[in-house]
């Protein structure tokens, strides 16, 4: 479940954005981490308790596309929730963590531009704002997605690579295993991880108690 930035307290502002985005990034980086220096972490979706929507009993899922050549994406759009943005690719900043749109872009989604092609075999990493100090941002509602969503990401060429979301959770900091969120569940599919924050806002530490992770696969392809 998502936040509204209604439930913060007064004053927290960008500095409490901000250190959800460290807590969840810096997992990002780390999970990159290991993935080049050693044998990346691969597992089927987790499910129990901490499984937002999981995959429920008789939906029906298409098979996967072959992975296409790797070109870097333009924008994304998830027609079941009203979703359009353009995509920008992000580095890492002098901590280390990647980089996520400014805060002046808060409807820009940013792809992780030292990792996977949207479209090409691995799992490409898409990470938008829940929301701001004062409105919901690009992946507010990213929660309330459904297995059997599409999600299309335009690329360069103008190509679409057509997504179909198969797993959708609610990760809780607490034991947080980034080579299992972000890793791929299938390393010859091409895949896609859509990422913010969620879960409920700890005004202890100032951040977000979890992260929502959206999983989906490459089934086909458009212009």
């Amino acid at each position: 479940m998502t936040v509204p930035s209604g439930t913060r307290p007064a004053g927290s502002g960008r500095f409490v954005t901000g250190l959800a985005w460290a807590v969840l990034l810096s997992g990002l980086w780390l999970w990159g981490r290991d993935a080049t220096e050693g044998p990346g972490g691969s597992s089927a979706p987790t499910t129990g308790d901490i499984a937002a929507v999981g995959r429920p009993l008789g939906v029906e899922l298409p098979p996967a596309h072959a992975p296409l050549p790797p070109l870097e994406p333009r924008r994304v759009e998830i027609p079941s929730l009203g979703i359009g943005a353009p995509v920008v690719a992000r580095g890492l900043d002098d901590a280390g963590a990647i980089d996520p749109p400014p805060f002046e872009m808060p409807h820009t989604v940013g792809w992780y531009g030292s990792g996977t092609r949207p479209g090409a075999a691995g799992a490409a990493l898409l990470v938008g704002h829940v929301d701001t100090e004062t409105r919901p941002a690009v992946f507010y509602g990213l929660s309330a997605v459904r297995p059997g969503a599409k999600v299309r990401v335009t690329r360069t060429d103008g190509s679409v690579a057509e997504f179909t979301v198969d797993d959708v959770q609610v990760l809780p900091r607490e034991g947080f295993d980034p080579a299992r969120a972000y890793g791929p569940h299938d390393p010859h599919r091409a895949e896609l991880r859509l990422i913010t924050c969620g879960g409920s806002f700890d005004r202890a530490t100032g951040a977000y108690t979890a992260n929502v992770v959206v999983s989906a696969y490459l089934t086909g392809t458009g212009a």
